[in-house]
């Protein structure tokens, strides 16, 4: 099986590419329609099978997002919602969703979520604060709520008889067929909230929600968080209208985390069960699952150490709890979602501990039963099951970390895993509740992201969203110099290998030599260079005329348990050594001006590249520092100490990776320092910290604050080009003397 329309796409390219490709400026970059085409998100399939629906930006407004829908059968894929019909876009959300979208990276408006019930009756849409039920028998819309606060985490329960959500620090819960709805806690005010997800583990352990409804929908477990001995951290939020002071509840590396409870409530008699999580309050509440026959509820609790995990059950009847599955490492464990109970009562779940990331599987009271996927590759997480044929559809980097495919392997009888998509690109799957269909999404350097629907044998059945790069697709203007990168490898001083990445200029000619940006992210677990399509926005640079050039140090993701783990207590030292490697390699290649390398980041790129431009006898000429934690005791609990500890119990490493320890050896005009005015995650005190000490030295720098940005400026509709045009005159001015 080939990968998707790479044949089509060179027949096309053959016959009518156009004489002349169009030069792609920054402006083009963030104007309407996206230039990587249209693009499905959210892809969910419905219960029953017949459909599949997703998220899609409108064509004149690529931040504006409907709701789409595909018949398996065939035909048009055809709009569902229109958002522009149910809301203006107007309305200014409430600080608690904007820092939710936040911590889920969702910068679009519009419709941004949804949700089907199990029965495939109904879809929630959940927009501008309010909500939308849509009858999937008439396609009748019909408004749930409207009140002036906002209705966050909206949920159709599991049998489609009621809609929940959480307003105002509350719980509640309203009957589809119509009725008031009943508040299911309401002592929720000021610094206590029932059925959400703080602020912690929203941002770094990837849990969205507070509450899980059970499959029969007769109870809810929720949470109750109390973050009243979590520190008020004043956050200046600078707009173009002024400046408002936000009291933001901020767990700093050190200091104490929301003190997190569960409960479990039935919902016909109203009785309330507290499910013990132990004496020690000081813990992460990872994720919270029911078991397939709504008996069980399974919590898995973190350590704040972040280096034992318990799997705990509770009966949801009695409240009564017992652990029966606790997983260790001595440096810290990576949360994952894998765990999956299965309807015979076992259940799969994933572990590092034989070196990298696989599948196991174990018995009801936590017993192993098998290993189910073992190899020198890690897998990159559990997509779905398929119960019926005992099967577990996973994806993983397999063959080779640059590329990702989708797999299936039996778990009654594990054996060599069967890959369900071709190789060549990065794969990423939704699986179906029930019979092992998929949607899946593809893209390559040569190909945009495209998402068809697949068979349980990976055999393509329709495409939801082609997005074919040809004739009338947004990015045809600029196809026949589409950048292709170079890939290769190095080796680091332990004998790792690292995989890196090229694109050269436009126009390339190897008997001239250019200047040359690294661009870095070397945080942990986070993968940059792979096969994927690039960023439009990248190419900018090449239109410039730069070498961009890219590797993965130790610590990034998608590698072994052992790679993964370098940086442990040492941020700021083997990914910075990689990199200068890299950037050893990149002054050495015969078309780069050694004299004009330069580097950029954002967020713990910043930090990179401002670890970079103070290294010793560093090779960059200039750098541009985006939102960069500048000291890592002001960041928050969960990141910095599952990868630092707490900062009395390592003073030298926190003491070593502080930025204003090293700003003497930092050449005078050789910053650009960049930040949003709102950022509630790198707090703005990370860079005036910075640039005051910076000016108490007299040590000259440039700047660029965002009013109104939180942290993620690069992609904002209304900042982002002034983002990449201020690094491209920046770079012009220090590498090519513009």
């Amino acid at each position: 099986m080939k990968s998707p329309s790479l044949t089509a796409l060179a027949a096309v390219l053959a016959l009518s590419t156009p004489a002349m490709a169009e030069k792609l400026t920054p402006e083009r970059i963030f104007a309407d329609p996206a230039l990587s085409g249209p693009t499905a998100k959210g892809v969910a399939l419905s219960p029953d099978g017949k459909r599949v629906t997703y998220l899609k930006a409108k064509p004149e407004a690529a931040n504006v997002q409907d709701l789409w829908a595909a018949d398996v059968k065939g035909g048009e894929p055809y709009r569902l919602i229109d958002s522009a019909a149910l809301s203006s876009g107007a309305k200014e959300l409430s600080e608690a969703e904007k820092a939710r979208r936040e911590r889920a990276r969702v910068s679009a408006r519009g419709i941004v979520e949804y949700s089907w019930d199990k029965q495939g009756r109904f879809i929630l849409v959940p927009l501008d604060g309010d909500l939308y039920l849509d009858s999937v028998a008439d396609g009748k819309v019909t408004r749930l709520t409207e009140t002036p606060g906002d209705e966050v985490d909206a949920k159709v329960s599991p049998k489609g008889g009621f809609v929940s959500y959480v307003r105002d620090q509350n719980l509640y819960i309203k009957p589809v067929s119509g009725g008031s709805e009943t508040a299911l806690t309401t002592e929720g005010k000021d610094t206590l909230s029932f059925g959400v997800a703080e602020f912690v583990v929203q941002e770094e352990l990837d849990r969205f929600t507070g509450y899980w409804w059970s499959p029969d929908e007769s109870r809810i477990v929720y949470t109750r968080v109390d973050e009243s001995t979590v520190d008020v951290v004043p956050r200046a939020d600078i707009g173009p209208r002024g400046a408002t002071v936000v009291e933001q509840r901020y767990p700093r590396a050190g200091r104490p985390n929301a003190v997190v409870e569960l409960f479990v409530r039935d919902l016909t008699s109203g009785q309330i069960r507290k499910l013990d999580l132990g004496a020690n309050k000081d813990i992460y509440l990872a994720r919270v699952d029911w078991s397939a026959d709504g008996k069980t509820v399974y919590a898995q609790r973190l350590s704040r150490d972040q280096k034992t995990l318990d799997l705990i059950a509770f009966d949801a009847v009695t409240g009564a709890g017992k652990t029966i599955l606790t997983d260790t490492d001595p440096h810290y464990i990576e949360i994952s979602d894998d765990f999956r109970p299965l309807k015979d009562g076992s259940f799969l779940w994933s572990s590092e501990k034989d070196g990298n990331r696989h599948l196991y599987r174990h018995a009801a009271d936590g017993k192993l039963i098998a290993q189910i996927t073992k190899g020198d590759w890690p897998m990159a997480g559990l997509e779905g099951v398929d119960e019926a044929r005992k099967v577990a559809i996973f994806a993983a980097s397999k063959d080779t970390p640059l590329e990702r495919r989708i797999y299936e392997v039996s778990y009654s009888k594990p054996g060599e895993p069967k890959a369900l998509t071709p190789a060549g690109g990065w794969w990423t799957a939704k699986v179906a509740d029930t019979g092992g269909a998929f949607a899946a999404t593809y893209d390559d350097p040569k190909t945009p992201p495209q998402t068809a629907l697949y068979t349980a044998a990976g055999k393509r059945v329709r495409w939801i969203e082609e997005n074919r790069l040809a004739e009338g697709h947004p990015y045809w203007p600029y196809a026949p110099t589409l950048p292709t990168p170079e890939y290769g490898t190095l080796k680091a001083s332990d004998g790792e290998t690292l995989y890196y990445e090229i694109l050269k200029p436009q126009g390339f000619d190897p008997a001239k030599k250019y200047p040359a940006i690294l661009a870095v992210y070397g945080g942990p677990h986070a993968q940059q260079v792979k096969r994927t399509w690039q960023s439009p926005s990248e190419r900018t640079y090449l239109e410039a005329g730069y070498v961009v050039f890219r590797v993965d140090n130790r610590g990034s993701g998608n590698r072994s348990a052992k790679f993964m783990r370098a940086l442990d207590r040492n941020l700021g030292t083997v990914e910075v050594e990689d990199q200068l490697l890299g950037a050893k390699f990149l002054a050495g290649l015969p078309y780069v001006d050694s004299d004009k390398l330069g580097v950029m980041g954002w967020s713990y790129g910043g930090f990179m590249t401002l670890m970079l431009l103070t290294a010793d006898n560093t090779p960059f000429k200039a750098g541009a520092a985006g939102a960069p934690p500048t000291e890592w005791s002001l960041y928050d609990t969960a990141y910095t100490e599952r990868y630092m500890g707490k900062p009395d119990e390592n003073k030298a490493g926190y003491a070593y990776s502080d930025i204003n320890n090293r700003i003497d050896k930092l050449k005078p005009g050789s910053l650009l320092l960049l930040h949003g005015m709102a950022d509630d995650n790198v707090i703005f005190e990370n860079s005036t910290r910075l640039m005051s000490a910076l000016q108490a030295k007299a040590i000259p720098f440039e700047m660029a604050l965002y009013p109104g940005e939180r942290h993620s400026a690069p992609r904002s509709k209304t900042k982002g080009l002034s983002v990449l045009k201020t690094h491209l005159e920046f770079f012009g001015r220090k590498l090519k003397g513009e």
